[in-house]
C-alpha cells in the first residue's frame, strides 16, 4: 500500500540515476530483499514510477528495502532522508555515528540499545534488524576508524548532576557488567550467537548499562564503565555477526569502538577494529579488512601485550589471504607466531583475550591457506587446531572440522572429507550459528560434482535438517 506524498520525489529519482538503477531493476531488488526476510512483495516498474513521479510513499518495510537496495549498488549506507522517505515511519538510523562529544556518544550508544529491544516490529512480526538487514556497507567504518586513530581517548569522561532517578556509579556496578560479559563470552563460544541466552546481552545493555552511563561517576569509574560497556557492545556485535545480522553487527561495532575511546582503552579499541576487520573480510571486502587490522596494530605498538599484538597480526593475515596476497599473509602469520612465542604467563593480557592460544592461531592459519588454495598447509594447521578439542569452544571446533573437510576434498580424499563433514554437521546441530551453517553449506556446494557418491548422499541427508532450519 502507498500513501500520498507532496509532489515528485526528486531525491529518489536523482539517486536512482546516480546508482544506475532502472525502475524495473529497483522493483526487482526490493522484491528480492523482501523475500530474504520472508515478505512477499510484488512491486514492478510502475510502482517505482509512482514513488518517483507522484511522490507515493510505500508503507511497511519497503522504504528501508529501497534504501538497502540502493546502498548495495553504491557500496555505502543510504539513509531514508537521502531518498526523500525520512517520514515513512523510519526505524531510527542510529548506531552509525561516531560522535566527537562524550555525551553525544552516550546518546548514540543508548539509542542503539533501545532500538534493539524497543519493541519495534516490521511486517509479519519481523524484528527491526530483519528489516534493515542487507544494508551493510563497509564504507561506514571509515570515519570511526579515522577518528579513533587520530584521538584514541577522550580527555575526561567524568559526569555530574545525573538525570532525576539516576544513581551514582561505583566500581561494584562496573564489576557486574564485566561478569556479565564474561558469562556471555562463554555462552557464545559454546552455544553460538543465536542461542536464546545471547539475547541477554542486548537486554543487559538496555536495562543495566544504559542507566549507569546516564548516572554520575568520577573519571576513573567512568573509564572502567565505558570499557565494560564497550566489551558488551562488541559482544552483541559479534553475536549478531555469527547469526548473519550484518547490519546490526556493524552498528554495534561502531558504538563499541566509540565507547572504547571513552574508556581510553586502546587495546580494546584494537580488538573492536579486529572484529570489524574479520567482518569485512568475511563479506569479501579484503582490502578494507587489511586497513582495519592495520589500524588496530598501528595504535597499539608499544601499548598492547605480545599476545594481543599476535592476534591483531593474525586478523591481518586473514584479510591478506582473502585478497590473495600470499607473501603478505605469510609475513603476518610469521609475526603472529613470533609474538605468541614471546607471550608469557604473567603478561597483563586483557580478560577478553582468554580465547587466544596456539590452537586459535593454527585454526586461522588453516583458513588463510584455504583461501590461498594450498590444501597441504590447510591440513597441517587443521591437525594442530583439532589436536585438543574442548567443550568450551564448540563453535570453533565445528568450523575447524569444515575447513579440514574442504582441505581433504581438495587433496582428493573424499572419504576423509565426508567423515570430517559428518562430524561438523553433528557439531552444527548442537549450536545456533548461521556462520557455521554457511560453512557447511559451502562444503556441500563444493561436493556437488560427487553427488552420486553414497558417502556424499549420506552427508547431505545428515545436513538436511540443519539447512532447512530457519535462520
Amino acid at each position: 500500500m502507498n500513501r500520498e506524498h507532496r509532489g515528485p520525489n526528486e531525491k529518489l529519482g536523482a539517486l536512482l540515476g546516480v546508482a544506475g538503477i532502472s525502475n524495473a531493476g529497483l522493483a526487482r531488488r526490493v522484491n528480492d530483499l523482501g523475500a530474504q526476510r520472508g515478505l512477499t512483495l510484488r512491486y514492478d516498474k510502475t510502482s517505482v514510477a509512482r514513488w518517483v513521479t507522484k511522490g507515493m510513499v510505500p508503507q511497511g518495510a519497503a522504504p528501508h528495502l529501497i534504501a538497502a537496495a540502493i546502498a548495495g549498488k553504491l557500496g555505502r549506507p543510504v539513509p531514508l532522508h537521502e531518498i526523500g522517505l525520512a517520514d515513512a515511519d523510519p526505524a531510527p538510523e542510529v548506531g552509525l555515528a561516531f560522535p566527537r562529544d562524550v555525551s553525544e556518544a552516550v546518546k548514540s550508544a543508548t539509542d542503539l540499545w533501545r532500538l534493539d529491544l524497543g519493541g519495534r516490529r516490521g511486517p509479519g512480526g519481523a524484528g527491526i534488524w530483519q528489516t534493515l538487514a542487507g544494508s551493510f556497507a563497509v564504507s561506514a567504518y571509515v570515519t570511526p576508524a579515522s577518528r579513533w586513530l587520530i584521538t584514541p581517548a577522550d580527555a575526561t569522561v567524568a559526569r555530574d548532576a545525573p538525570a532525576p532517578g539516576m544513581a551514582h556509579v561505583g566500581h561494584t556496578d562496573v564489576t557486574k557488567l564485566r561478569e556479565a560479559a564474561e558469562d556471555a563470552r562463554r555462552w557464545d563460544s559454546k552455544y553460538g550467537g543465536g542461542d536464546w541466552r545471547s539475547g541477554m546481552v542486548p537486554e543487559c545493555l538496555r536495562v543495566e548499562a544504559a542507566p549507569l552511563l546516564l548516572g554520575s561517576y568520577s573519571d576513573d569509574v567512568g573509564r572502567a564503565l565505558f570499557g565494560a560497556t564497550a566489551e558488551l557492545t562488541r559482544l552483541a556485535g559479534w553475536m549478531a555477526f555469527d547469526t548473519g545480522q550484518q547490519e546490526a553487527a556493524q552498528r554495534y561495532y561502531i558504538q563499541a569502538l566509540r565507547l572504547a575511546r571513552a574508556a581510553a582503552d586502546v587495546p580494546l579499541g584494537g580488538y573492536v577494529l579486529a572484529s570489524m576487520s574479520l567482518q569485512a573480510t568475511y563479506r569479501n571486502f579484503a582490502d578494507e579488512g587489511v586497513d582495519l587490522a592495520q589500524a588496530a596494530l598501528e595504535r597499539n605498538r608499544g601499548l598492547a601485550t605480545a599476545r594481543t599484538m599476535s592476534f591483531f597480526h593474525l586478523v591481518e593475515a586473514r584479510a591478506h589471504a582473502k585478497a590473495g596476497e600470499a607473501a603478505a599473509c605469510g609475513a603476518s602469520l610469521a609475526a603472529a607466531e613470533g609474538l605468541l612465542e614471546r607471550a608469557r604467563e604473567g603478561d597483563a593480557d586483557p580478560s577478553w583475550l582468554g580465547f587466544y592460544s596456539y590452537d586459535r592461531l593454527a585454526a586461522d592459519a588453516a583458513e588463510c591457506y584455504r583461501d590461498l588454495k594450498i590444501p597441504r598447509q590447510v591440513q597441517r594447521f587443521t591437525e594442530q587446531a583439532l589436536a585438543r578439542p574442548t567443550e568450551e569452544f564448540v563453535r570453533s571446533h565445528g568450523l575447524r572440522l569444515v575447513v579440514s573437510a574442504v582441505a581433504e576434498l581438495e587433496s582428493g580424499n573424499l572419504d576423509a572429507c565426508c567423515a570430517a563433514g559428518v562430524k561438523a554437521v553433528e557439531v552444527a546441530n548442537r549450536i545456533s550459528s548461521v556462520r557455521t551453517t554457511e560453512y557447511v553449506r559451502d562444503l556441500l556446494h563444493r561436493l556437488e560434482p560427487y553427488n552420486d557418491e553414497p558417502r556424499v548422499l549420506e552427508l547431505r541427508e545428515r545436513a538436511r535438517p540443519l539447512l532447512a532450519a530457519p535462520a
